[in-house]
């Protein structure tokens, strides 16, 4: 029978491994980014993502349910404070898992999680303009008046020097 096999145990009791993300959810709201397993760090964005929505509403009800789980009143005020403030316009997808290879010790997948938009690396860059594959040509420059251009007088080529001087020879 396949019951209970909806999420990730993460090899460990129930109480364990509320603990465990509860500690984890804390340390990410406080810290921006944290270091971990790719498997807990999953875990973890399932957690937290949920808790953050709940922040965006500012009220008693909210901050006692968030309360119950993280059970941390520095990272309830900051979640409720500059979390709350800079993911108020996002409709979801608050955290990023970024793969970064395996462990020394014991080949585990390990992974960084981090609140999306607290990182200035990626925020800063610029977005490309995207390019469309159905014509070489610019919309814009088609739009535009065509210049009409003066004709170029044609300059003296090198050959006509040549040719007087082998004719003089």
């Amino acid at each position: 029978m396949r019951h209970n096999k909806k999420f990730n145990h993460l090899s460990r009791t129930a109480d364990h491994r509320a603990a465990m993300l509860a500690n984890m959810a804390i340390s990410l709201i406080l810290h921006k980014r944290i270091t971990t397993t790719l498997a807990k760090a999953k875990a973890l964005k399932k957690y937290v993502e949920p808790l953050i929505t709940r922040s965006k509403k500012d009220d008693t009800n909210s901050r006692r349910v968030v309360f119950r789980y993280l059970q941390n009143k520095e990272a309830i005020k900051v979640l409720f404070g500059e979390v709350a403030a800079k993911v108020a316009e996002r409709p979801g997808g608050y955290t990023r898992v970024i793969k970064l290879g395996t462990r020394q010790g014991d080949a585990a997948e390990i992974a960084f999680i981090e609140l999306v938009d607290f990182d200035e690396n990626m925020a800063k860059t610029p977005k490309a303009e995207k390019k469309t594959r159905r014509s070489r040509r610019s919309t814009k420059k088609a739009e535009e008046a065509p210049v009409a251009e003066a004709p170029i007088a044609e300059a003296p080529t090198e050959e006509a020097p040549k040719a007087e001087e082998a004719q003089a020879e």
